[in-house]
Formats: structure tokens, sequence, C-alpha cells
């Protein structure tokens, strides 16, 4: 076999996500409703903006926006961590950021699984927010061992899944026709199961110390929480879900509404109430899936993000129990010290920035200097904002608690432990900036060695 017959890992991520998100289309009706109302938004948005069009157009960005989604798990142990891991390598995706959860008093700590690489990120950015359960936060050492003692005896993965893991390791990928069945398999990791491994009592347990436990370690796999697909805006996302029969989680995460958007957005219909079949024949439900929705912005420098995190914190000491008006307002007031302009953000080192030449710049390659910013006052050289590919610690725990019912345990905070989160992986996780660095740097040094001819 050579490397002609092997799929590209993009190629199998793309067919992993479409299928997922056709899996969970079927399982939650509503998600559909959704896509169908970020598609009409985002086609309002784009003819209403001529502007935004040609920008999205040149980023390449236009062509991923009607596939670009996100997911999200939870896993109980280090082995499915571990087993995760070698899962989305075969998909071309990769542990990127460590998020501590427990600082917002939920139980786990999280990475995302994404692709890395410019070509990869334009093909499909498809990525998985996946969160380890912290066993060790749970205060009750019965509770503790009885959750141990139940996850020791599930497996998540097919034995399809993990045949075919080690076929990509050893061969170097799959064909086409092997990549088929790694989606096939790979998705019964993440498909719904309605019916619980525990007896009602031992979930009710387990719900009282947070319900998020009870989610983790109650059921056959990690069954994909929501699929989130992005809009160009969320406001009007908001505004709209009520009339399609959607009840919108209260406020808008993250940063206000901006004419140069940052970092990230997030907002959510809440979660759905599911019958369960509990050990035993007992009825029950269960609340954990819902949907999401996403508005991405430029990626932040250090600089830019202490000043983010700075306003954001400003922010919310002011806007505990206001509705999304309200919270909004007392946003965009305090974050009118974050300069709300591409040129300045980019002069002031806030943020990130992908650096190519004009058409000019492409003519002028001879007579040009060598100066970045003299060649962007000449008009030779552009630079375009590079897109925030990742998450926001304070936003995701937002979005858990209002889909767990507002709970967290305060207990939990002040427990941060990368170490054991990588230890637990198998990997470290890349640290998302130097990602962004290095794609900036990458940019101003192929415009360098285009002029020199």
């Amino acid at each position: 076999m050579t490397q002609a017959d092997l799929l590209s890992t993009n190629d199998v991520r793309d067919r992993f996500s479409k299928a997922m998100s056709a899996m969970y289309q079927t399982e939650v009706p509503q998600y559909g409703t959704l896509l169908e109302l970020v598609e009409s938004v985002n086609q309002e948005t784009l003819s209403q903006q001529p502007e935004l069009h040609r920008r999205l157009e040149a980023q390449g960005e236009l062509a991923r926006l009607s596939v670009e989604r996100h997911g999200a798990i939870r896993v109980g142990t280090a082995d499915e961590l571990f087993m995760l891991r070698r899962l989305f390598a075969v998909m071309g995706m990769y542990p990127v950021g460590y998020y501590d959860l427990s600082e917002a008093g939920v139980p786990v700590h999280s990475t995302a699984f994404r692709p890395i690489d410019d070509d990869a990120l334009a093909m499909n950015p498809f990525r998985v927010f996946t969160s380890l359960l912290r066993l060790e936060l749970i205060e009750s050492e019965a509770l503790r061992q009885r959750s141990e003692d139940i996850l020791a005896k599930r497996d998540i993965f097919t034995p399809g899944a993990r045949e075919l893991i080690e076929r990509h390791e050893t061969q170097g990928g799959l064909t086409s026709e092997e990549a088929d069945q790694f989606v096939k398999e790979a998705l019964e990791t993440f498909r719904w199961h309605q019916d619980a491994t525990v007896d009602l009592d031992t979930y009710q347990a387990l719900h009282d110390e947070h319900r998020l436990i009870a989610d983790v370690v109650c059921f056959r796999g990690p069954h994909i929480n929501h699929l989130t697909p992005r809009t160009l805006d969320i406001d009007e996302v908001q505004r709209r879900m009520p009339e399609m029969g959607m009840n919108p989680k209260a406020v808008i995460e993250g940063p206000p509404r901006r004419e140069c958007p940052i970092l990230l957005r997030q907002t959510s219909f809440k979660a759905l109430e599911e019958s369960i079949r509990f050990a035993g024949d007992a009825q029950g439900t269960h609340t954990a899936r819902f949907g999401e929705i996403e508005q991405r912005g430029v990626a932040l420098t250090p600089k830019g993000r202490a000043l983010y995190d700075q306003l954001l914190n400003e922010g919310r000491e002011q806007t505990a129990g206001l509705d999304n008006d309200a919270h909004q307002t007392v946003m965009d007031n305090v974050f009118v010290k974050f300069p709300d302009n591409d040129e300045a953000m980019r002069r002031e080192g806030l943020a990130y920035f992908h650096y190519h030449l004009t058409a000019a710049g492409q003519a002028a390659k001879e007579s040009a200097g060598r100066d970045i910013e003299a060649l962007i006052e000449q008009g030779l050289v552009e630079a375009q904002p590079i897109t925030y590919e990742d998450f926001l610690p304070v936003s995701a725990a937002g979005i858990f608690q209002s889909n767990l019912g507002g709970g967290q345990n305060e207990a939990y905070a002040g427990n941060a432990n990368r170490d054991a989160f990588e230890e637990a992986l198998g990997a470290q996780v890349t640290d998302e900036l130097s990602l962004y660095a290095e794609r900036e740097n990458a940019s101003k040094a192929k415009v360098l060695a285009s002029l020199k001819g």
C-alpha cells in the first residue's frame, strides 16, 4: 500500500463531522431548526454587509462557514481521555489549550481537539471541547469510589474503532473504505443512549453532588452534549430563537457586540429533559444535551487577552442577575477601553494578524522595501485578522452551568492541575497563543521572502 492509497486526515475529519451532525440532528431535532436559523441569519448578514462578505471571502472564511462546527464531550477516566487523543489524531485533530473549569465550580478540566495548520482549518475546522471529570474533587469518599467502580466497567470504544485506530497508526493513515468504517465505529462513542448503567438511587446521589458528575458516570459513553454552528450575528440569533420554539439562555457569554469582533461569543438553547430508563427498570429524566451557537472574532495576543480578562472581570462584577439587554449594555460601557478597530488593535499589539501582499505589492516586488509597516502604508501589504479557533473557560463554564441547572460548588475552585491532565492525555497540550504567534510570524516571513524575488 502506498501513501497515495490513504485518505488525508482532513478528509477523514470532514466525513466524521458531517456524519456526527447528521446523527445529532436525528437525536435532537431542534438542532436542525437551529442550523436553519443560523444559515438564514448568516445569509442576511452577508447580504447587508458586502464588505464583510468580501473580507471573509478573501480570508478563506466564507467556504468553511457552512461546515464549521464544534462539539463537546465529557469523559470519566484517564484511559478514556488517552484513547480519545488517539481517535482524534486519525482525523488530524490535536489537543490545544488547557482549561480549568474548577475555577467556575465545575469539576472538570479540558482541552480542545482541533486541526492546527492553515490548510486543515480552511477545509474543515471541526473541534471538540473535551473534558475529563475530576473524581478527586468529589467530597464524599464513598461516592468517589462508587464512581470509579462504575467507570471501570465500561468501554466507550467499539472493538472496530480500536482496531482502525491501531491500523491508522501502523500504516500511516486509512484508505477511503477504512475511513468510512472508522467514522461508523467512532460515532458509536458519541451516540446518545436512553438506558443508564446505574440504578435511580445511584444516579440521584451523583446528581446531588453535581449534575455533570451524573452525566459523565451514569451512561454507556460520552454522548455529544452539543454541536455548535458558527453565526455572523449572534445577537440576532438570540433574538429569534424564541420565535423558532427555542428557549435561549439568559445572556450571551463573552465580549459584547463590536464592529471588529474579538475572541468568542456563545449562547445556547436550554438543555432538553429526556426520558431515561435506569437499572432495575425505574423511569426518570436527565438533562444534559442542548443547542449552542457561537460567533468568532480575532485571536488576541497575551497583551490583548490580559486587557480582555481585566474588562470581563469588571463587567461581571456589575452584571449578576441582569437580563441579556442590560448585561450587554454594561459590557458595552466597560469594553470602550478596548479598541474597536482592526488597525488600532494591530498597532497596539492586542491581536494577531495574517500578512500578505496585495495586487500592488505583487507588482512592485523589485522596488518594495523591507519594513512591514511602511509596506502597509504604501498599500503593498495587507493585514487580516486571524480567527480565534479556541475557547474561553469562563464562557464554557457559563454554558455548562446554564444547561445543568446553574449548579456549582465553590469547593472545587482553585484546583488547576495541568500536569495531571497531560499525564492522563499521554501528551502535552499545545499552547494556543503560540500557534497564533507562529502563524503571524510565518505570514510576515513569507511576505518578506516574496519581496526578495
